[in-house]
């Protein structure tokens, strides 16, 4: 019986990185995308203004990783802003593999844009924005959904935020958000009703995952540490791949189908959280 094959973009750090390593463990082989392919790359990174220092984590160091776990890794190195090169990342995919059963539509638009105040915010930073956060998911689902519906199996899940659903408690530069990404984090969130409706009965399961707030390095690198961190009660990566997983994988999980969005700390704590010892 061939192994499954998951597909996830930002699979250098943080969530994809953790996502990819919990499907390598679960008997998963790995198509992983994303800008950084070895570290000590410089890539923009910044949300306030710009930043490219090199950040921990690359694509080789979690095929690395996921290779322990008997994995077949294929590495691409492609930007979400640059539509083709990822639709490329998923052509060799599938002609390396043959199929994809999981798309992770992990990696968002890093850059300044994503936290400027409505009258500050350029347009064309909004523009990088929803290429990188909607148009570039949708051509994704768009290659590779065919292929699931075609074998009535196989799932399809949006990493989103809770930005998209909740009003800003302050300006973005005070503690809050922006408009420009939450909106589009929004626009990904309507894709998976639209899909189940179109889809439905099709053996394809559609999700939306809101991560809570997870400190990666990205965000250490915009200013967060782990006192204003714990201000949050951040969830670890894994526990988020945790839920990926049994998204994809659990008939459990059925049920969460009905849900616009799954809230994963709340779901992990619910599915995973070890009871506490009596004295």
């Amino acid at each position: 019986m061939s192994r499954k094959v998951a597909f996830i973009t930002g699979a250098s750090r943080g969530i994809g990185a953790a996502t990819a390593l919990e499907f390598a463990r679960r008997g998963y082989d790995l198509a992983l995308t994303a800008r950084t392919l070895q570290e000590g790359e410089q890539h923009e990174h910044g949300s306030w203004e710009p930043y490219s220092r090199p950040l921990p984590g690359s694509l080789e160091s979690t095929a690395e990783l996921a290779r322990q776990h008997g994995a077949e890794v294929l590495l691409v190195r492609s930007d979400i802003l640059d539509t083709s090169s990822v639709l490329a990342a998923a052509e060799r995919a599938l002609a390396h593999f043959g199929a994809v059963d999981v798309l992770l539509n992990n990696a968002c638009y890093q850059g300044p844009g994503n936290m400027q105040r409505v009258l500050e915010v350029e347009l064309e930073q909004a523009e990088r924005v929803y290429r990188g956060n909607v148009l570039t998911p949708l051509a994704l689902v768009q290659k590779l959904l065919p292929g699931m519906l075609e074998r009535g199996s196989g799932a399809v899940i949006n990493m989103v935020s809770g930005s998209a659903l909740n009003d800003p408690p302050a300006p973005a530069d005070e503690g809050g958000w922006g408009f420009v990404y939450p909106s589009s984090k929004a626009a990904l969130i309507r894709m998976m009703p639209a899909l189940r409706v179109e889809h439905k009965d099709s053996g394809v399961r559609f999700f939306s995952v809101e991560p809570g707030f997870v400190l990666t390095e990205v965000m250490k690198a915009n200013g967060f540490d782990d006192r204003i961190a714990a201000r949050f009660n951040p969830t670890a990566p894994e526990a988020i791949a945790d839920i990926v997983y049994w998204l994809a994988e659990e008939e459990a999980a059925l049920p969460y189908l009905e849900h616009s969005v799954v809230f994963a700390p709340q779901l992990h704590k619910k599915l995973f959280a070890t009871p506490q010892e009596g004295p």
